[in-house]
């Protein structure tokens, strides 16, 4: 029999299409209205966008590098390989790579551009408090992340977002040097500039942490779905979240730059801050999931 939870969270897929909807019309005016200006800022999106597209298409290069995290195989850690292929072998995926990290932070993450080209990072903090169980669900989790795309999708989503903030830059030091009355319809084009590009980045930004914290949501359920082990990933936030307590800050912070990577951000904010967060609190995830579990008996 299939649980209500089971079946697709309907309101979360909603959410998210409203928000991609909400910057799509966004970055569609801010286009508009630079369009309009007829300013020359055409070679500064190229630029950006072709630096974003080759961080995605580099992600997980980078992702590993930066964290020191090694691709690892079967026979350096055969019961890590055994558990995402038995993972892997529901759902219709090809296997990841699988990486791991020398750090005693508890975390974990997924990188890559797809299903096809994807890597499983787990740290050996991480390895050393979580039982089977609890593991099987926080790499489920990262599975679902990369079976959803989500790395191409926040990528993309903060394409726009990203020129936005560049040209408000060159606007801001464009109006520095454009002094002098004859020079006054420029400044004022550039002052219209900076105010739309400022807007088009605030927005985008509370966004696109809105659809970052929804698909964490997604990710919970598809884990929950993976496994049928609710309670278990629960168990796992808990732990990953009272170790991560532990440790000192200045180390957290030395991986605060991969929160949105990691399934727990590395430092935890405080309830107004989590508008600006990646991921929703601990809490909020633990209760959905343990709702997920009460409705199996």
């Amino acid at each position: 029999m299939e649980h209500s939870w089971q079946k697709r969270d309907t309101g979360i897929t909603v959410r998210i299409i409203i928000c991609l909807s909400i910057l799509t019309l966004l970055y569609v005016i801010f286009i508009t209205v630079l369009a309009y200006l007829g300013l020359g800022f055409i070679p500064i999106m190229l630029i950006s966008a072709t630096f974003i597209l080759a961080q995605w298409f580099f992600s997980d290069k980078i992702v590993l590098w930066s964290t020191h995290a090694k691709i690892v195989t079967s026979h350096q850690y055969p019961s890590l390989h055994s558990l995402v292929e038995r993972i892997v072998s529901r759902t219709n995926m090809p296997m990841p790579k699988i990486a791991v990290a020398v750090n005693r932070i508890p975390n974990a993450f997924a990188t890559g551009k797809g299903p096809g080209s994807s890597v499983v990072a787990v740290t050996t903090g991480l390895l050393e408090i979580l039982d089977t169980d609890e593991l099987e669900g926080v790499l489920a989790h990262e599975l679902t992340h990369i079976k959803n795309r989500d790395v191409m999708v926040i990528t993309l989503a903060s394409l726009f977002s990203t020129i936005a903030w560049q040209i408000m830059q060159f606007g801001f030091y464009g109006s520095l040097y454009s002094g002098g009355s004859r020079d006054r319809n420029n400044g004022s084009a550039f002052l219209i500039v900076i105010l739309v590009a400022f807007a088009t980045w605030l927005l985008s930004f509370f966004i696109i942490r809105a659809i970052s914290r929804y698909r964490e949501y997604s990710a919970d359920r598809g884990a929950a779905q993976m496994t049928g082990k609710p309670a278990k990933l629960a168990n796992a936030l808990m732990k990953i979240s009272g170790t991560m307590n532990r440790v000192p800050t200045r180390d957290l912070r030395q991986v605060e730059g991969y929160n949105a990577f990691f399934i727990i951000p590395a430092i935890s904010r405080s309830t107004f801050a989590n508008l600006f967060s990646t991921h929703p609190s601990v809490e909020k995830r633990i209760e959905r999931l343990l709702d997920m579990e009460a409705s199996m008996h």
